[in-house]
């Protein structure tokens, strides 16, 4: 996958550790893999696992040997019906004091404690590992939470709209694409990916200035449609 577009167009994109902690905050499901048994907790609410969880370095020569080993497994889909509708992988691994599906199954702890080793972002650009502080210190995306209900709204109810975002692409779309689909959104911009009939791309469309609050999507949204409006070439692709 590449991300194509001119620098005019083209979106500043979320660092590994925003990335990441984003796709915790949208997170309704996860796998614990612990001592190679593998236990999925569902009904997550939306809500950031990493609440629950006190992370903390791992204690050298210290106890963590008598801790279980684990994997905290989350896999980010795109909420549209995009070929290839994998955005990415997280596993944040380390030791649990005690295992993170008591917490799901109302053992009533509200949070558990984790000695941290490392988090792993895998996208098709490859893997990214993200340490603690940098964890700590990255804030997850305003828009997070809600993008799927953004993205599933724009294509069920305003497709038309997505195709007129067609014409902030650069170069143009060529004859070879038969379907545009909003693949995902951030605080930087939204992504389209453009459906060929061999493969897909991917092209980013910047905000006029970063998100703050998700109360700033609409307006941002209505400035690209209106720049959109005022490129003179004109689409053929579908809606």
């Amino acid at each position: 996958m590449r991300l194509f577009g001119d620098p005019a167009t083209s979106a500043a994109l979320p660092t590994a550790a925003e990335r990441i902690r984003s796709i915790l905050a949208a997170a309704h499901s996860m796998t614990v893999v612990t001592d190679g048994l593998r236990t999925e907790v569902r009904h997550l609410d939306g809500g950031d696992p990493m609440g629950r969880l006190h992370l903390h370095p791992a204690e050298p020569g210290g106890h963590a040997e008598y801790r279980p080993a684990s994997h905290l497994e989350f896999t980010d889909v795109a909420p549209t019906p995009v070929r290839d509708r994998v955005r990415a992988r997280v596993t944040v691994t380390g030791r649990l004091l005690t295992p993170y599906s008591d917490l799901s199954a109302g053992s009533g702890a509200d949070s558990t404690c984790m000695e941290f080793e490392r988090a792993e972002l895998r996208t098709a650009e490859g893997v990214v590992h993200v340490g603690l502080e940098e964890l700590d210190a990255a804030d997850p995306d305003p828009l997070a939470p809600y993008e799927a209900g953004m993205l599933t709204h724009l294509l069920d109810d305003h497709r038309d709209l997505v195709t007129l975002l067609l014409r902030l692409v650069r170069p143009a779309t060529a004859a070879a694409v038969v379907r545009a689909l909003p693949l995902a959104m951030d605080r930087y911009g939204i992504t389209l990916r453009l459906e060929e009939r061999r493969g897909h791309r991917d092209v980013r469309l910047a905000f006029p200035s970063p998100l703050d609050d998700v109360e700033q999507s609409g307006a941002q949204m209505q400035a690209l449609f209106s720049a959109a409006r005022r490129r003179s070439h004109r689409n053929t692709l579908p809606a």
